[in-house]
């Protein structure tokens, strides 16, 4: 029987109440925008490049309530959606690749300077 996608996020975030279920639902939501925004072709997604989806898509959607929003989820560093990500691996949600580590989310950028000191910049680099 195939599990339901949201009883095993709520599962998740019972045994591990780190981050809620909506930072899980974004975290696929941003896994979703980055192999869109690609197009045709691999569906695979590395660190690096689900983190910049995971930006752009945030600033796309919270805007200026970005790293409030995520301040409430739980998440102040890309590292923590690293560990959300590989979270939904384990519980088979997602796959990952023998190349893919949780270390290829730490330190991609810095969220204050994203999210509040660089919105506009960034926000320039997304409209380009």
């Amino acid at each position: 029987m195939e599990r339901d996608r949201d009883d095993v996020l709520r599962e998740i975030v019972r045994r591990d109440p780190r981050f809620p279920e909506q930072a899980y639902t974004f975290v696929l939501e941003a896994l979703d925008f980055t192999i869109r925004r690609r197009g045709k072709g691999r569906k695979h997604v590395g660190g690096v490049e689900l983190i910049e989806g995971f930006r752009d898509l945030a600033l796309e959607t919270f805007g200026l309530l970005a790293r409030a929003v995520f301040a409430e989820w739980g998440i102040s560093r890309t590292g923590d959606v690293g560990a959300i990500v590989f979270r939904m691996i384990e519980e088979d949600l997602l796959q990952k690749t023998a190349d893919d580590r949780l270390e290829d989310f730490e330190d991609v950028f810095d969220f204050e300077e994203t999210f509040e000191n660089g919105f506009r910049e960034t926000l320039a680099k997304v409209a380009i």
